[in-house]
């Protein structure tokens, strides 16, 4: 079982991605007093597009060892599980890696500042863009849901297409082909 994983940011303030005003007048963004967040942990199947998420309100150690216990939950039948991630210290933390040791899980770690590799940054981009930006939510709770939702509502075809995993030079198609074949 090969996974990507990652997690993203969500503020209550949106991210203004676009925005029109006449010609010399400033735009209006309503905004409340508040930038609460959350976190969306999130991993996706590069073979079949399932995909995991979690809400959580921090991006720790703690809650990336949540988010482990929940992958493990979800695949439970499988063997080792194997997770393309990044070197977030939630990642690295030591009992994060003691933990994942435990549940069967092995980190693959994918080279710093290099997003375009990892499947689940691609959908939290295409989430953001369209459930997250130019608009505030009522609450960051809304928000979280409203996200979760967005991306497992996404059937397997489109989760592909979204996460650039469709590409004919998806750069791990030969790997998962040959090392993860369907079971």
């Amino acid at each position: 079982m090969l996974l990507c994983c990652d997690w993203t940011l969500l503020r209550l303030f949106p991210p203004l991605r676009a925005a029109w005003a006449l010609k010399g007048t400033q735009a209006t963004v309503p905004i409340t007093g508040a930038n609460a967040k959350r976190v969306l942990f999130g991993a996706i199947d590069l073979r079949t597009a399932h995909r995991v998420v979690l809400v959580r309100p921090r991006a720790g150690a703690a809650d990336a060892q949540v988010f482990l216990r929940e992958v493990r939950r979800r695949y439970r039948a499988a063997g080792t599980i194997w997770l393309l991630a990044d070197r977030a210290s939630a990642h690295t933390a030591a009992r994060t890696q003691m933990l994942a040791a435990a549940l069967g899980i092995r980190f693959l770690w994918l080279p710093k500042q290099a997003p375009e590799l990892n499947a689940m940054d691609q959908l939290w981009r295409e989430l953001k863009r369209l459930i997250a930006a130019n608009r505030q939510a009522t609450s960051v709770n809304a928000l979280a849901s409203d996200a979760a939702d967005w991306v497992l509502g996404l059937t397997p075809q489109q989760a592909c297409r979204k996460a650039g995993m469709a590409s004919k030079h998806f750069w791990l198609r030969n790997l998962i082909e040959d090392f993860w074949p369907p079971t």
